[in-house]
């Protein structure tokens, strides 16, 4: 390598000596004419030549010496290096002499542990041998007392058979037939209570569901009467109503069907009629008649034809209104006309429609609460009593007209059904009649829904205390809350407590059997012992 870079050195002299040679020999021609300047440059050249020469031998011993320089150091560090590879050379067979000792060591002790395990396994195997010799005596001493034991219980089985007169077989069909006897006796105990304990539970969740549904019904009371009484602007106007020979009077009852009662009242007339649709066109015509002023057979005619076509309008609207408070859609026009004639029936002076819409409120909170179709039981309530719209136009029960109409205008099944068992006339088979029978019972029988003659009220209490005054042992009995509740007063010395429970058991009985009421009647028995004295 040293002596490339000297011969590039040398080469690099001689150019840049020509060169150098070059530019004087140019110079001294320019500058004293031809000859003279190529006499010099030759000269130059000359020296320059010299000079070259002088500088490749310098190089060359420079080189020379270089080269030697180089070579010694390169030998001493082949040297170096060949004692370093000794030196590692030997220091890795070192290592590998002391891995290879401690690999022989490490095998030597595995060798060992492996010669001491099957010293080990040896000496387990003999145990082991011995246990099994061993357990093959007791094996054989087990069997053979086993087979004696054996031998005694047949033995003891047919000393028994022959005492009790009884095989295996039927023995053991004996004992089989006392445990399905015992078991049956313990599942019907058990299905008892479970009975019991659910019809507690579903009395009570009933009882719970139904305060819930009646809590939550807001309905007003409604006395309907038989009658009506138009207000007169003047007793003058009496006579204007009457007409010439009563033609007037008559034709406003012949087309209305309802009596007028002109008596002693002063400014008022009494429309008298049991239908209350009668009566309330016949109101209408007549309020009309008195403030037009135009009385006579032509017009009366005229103003109850309007006044039935305002009815008509109204029966529609209160239809409609029933259908809205109800939340019931998609119901037949028809059918619709029938409930908003609902708004003028009555039953024991409590209005039919009214009744009708509790009833479908009801039964829907009590089939929420059940979980089943509120929109169902709802629509069934509305309809409960439809029949009752047309109870005089068609020979039947009101629950068999309903029925009819309901099924004319196909309504659902189970609607119809609902209708049909809401009075017992059959046995309710879906939850949704359970629910409007019981709701129209509540209605029917919450205070102030319904009124009743006051002479078969009285004869109804007056039948209640003579049914409890006939037992021995009663004292007295007071019917109270309008007759929904009976308490007897026992005398204390004829009876005790547990004979109390029996009777007011029978009195309720009774009671049920000979008596029609609405609702329910408590029965309360009363035992009271006193004793005074006097300090003196």
């Amino acid at each position: 390598m040293e002596l490339w870079v000297a011969v590039v050195l040398i080469a690099a002299a001689l150019v840049i000596g020509a060169a150098a040679a070059g530019l004087i020999v140019y110079k001294i021609a320019f500058n004293k004419g031809v000859e003279h300047r190529k006499k010099d440059a030759e000269a130059q050249i000359e020296s320059a030549e010299k000079e070259a020469e002088r500088i490749v031998t310098e190089a060359k011993e420079k080189a020379e010496t270089a080269k030697k320089s180089r070579l010694v150091e390169a030998k001493d560090e082949i040297y170096k290096l060949r004692g370093q590879a000794e030196k590692e050379i030997q220091k890795m067979k070192s290592e590998t002499e002391r891995e290879l000792k401690e690999r022989r060591a490490e095998v030597s002790r595995s060798e060992r542990r492996l010669q001491q395990k099957e010293e080990n396994l040896d000496k387990k195997n003999d145990k082991i041998e011995k246990l099994e010799e061993s357990l093959n005596a007791k094996n054989k001493k087990a069997e053979e007392k086993l087979a004696e034991a054996e031998k005694i219980k047949t033995s003891q089985l047919e000393i028994l058979e022959r005492i009790s007169g009884f095989t295996t077989e039927q023995a053991k069909e004996h004992l089989l037939q006392m445990l399905d006897t015992e078991l049956d006796h313990e599942k019907a105990l058990r299905i008892n209570a479970y009975e019991q304990k659910l019809k507690d539970e579903c009395d009570d969740r009933a009882r719970n569901q139904i305060a819930v549904a009646i809590s939550r019904l807001a309905a007003e009371t409604v006395s309907e009467m038989t009658v009506s009484v138009v207000s007169l602007p003047n007793d003058e106007m009496k006579g204007r109503i009457i007409g010439r020979e009563g033609r007037n009077i008559r034709t406003l009852e012949q087309l209305t069907g309802v009596d007028l009662i002109i008596d002693d009242t002063p400014e008022a007339i009494t429309l008298s009629s049991h239908d209350k649709v009668r009566r309330e066109i016949a109101r209408i015509a007549l309020e009309r008649l008195i403030q037009d002023g135009r009385i006579h057979p032509t017009r009366i005619e005229e103003t109850v034809e309007r006044a039935r076509k305002e009815v008509e309008q109204k029966i529609k609207h209160e239809g409609e209104r029933a259908l809205l408070a109800t939340n019931i859609s998609n119901m037949n026009p028809e059918l619709v006309k029938l409930v908003g004639r609902l708004y003028y029936r009555t039953s024991y002076s409590q209005n039919v429609l009214d009744h009708s819409i509790e009833v479908a409120h009801l039964a829907g909170m009590m089939a929420d609460e059940l979980g089943v179709d509120a929109a169902m039981a709802r629509r069934a309530g509305l309809l409960h009593d439809v029949g009752k719209a047309l109870s005089e136009e068609i020979e039947g029960s009101h629950v068999q007209i309903g029925v009819d109409v309901c099924r004319k205008y196909k309504e659902n099944p189970e609607i119809i059904h609902a209708i049909e068992a809401h009075h017992g006339d059959v046995e309710a088979r879906t939850v949704i009649a359970c629910l409007v029978k019981a709701a129209d019972a509540i209605s029917a029988a919450r205070p102030a829904a319904r009124s009743e003659n006051f002479e078969n009220y009285i004869k109804r209490l007056q039948k209640l205390e003579e049914i409890c005054s006939a037992y021995q042992g009663v004292e007295k009995t007071y019917a109270i809350q309008a007759g929904r509740e009976v308490r007897v007063m026992i005398k204390p010395e004829s009876m005790n407590d547990d004979k109390m429970v029996v009777l007011a058991r029978e009195i309720a009985k009774k009671i049920e059997s000979e008596m029609e009421y609405p609702g329910q009647i408590k029965v309360n028995l009363i035992r009271e012992s006193r004793a005074v004295e006097y300090a003196k």
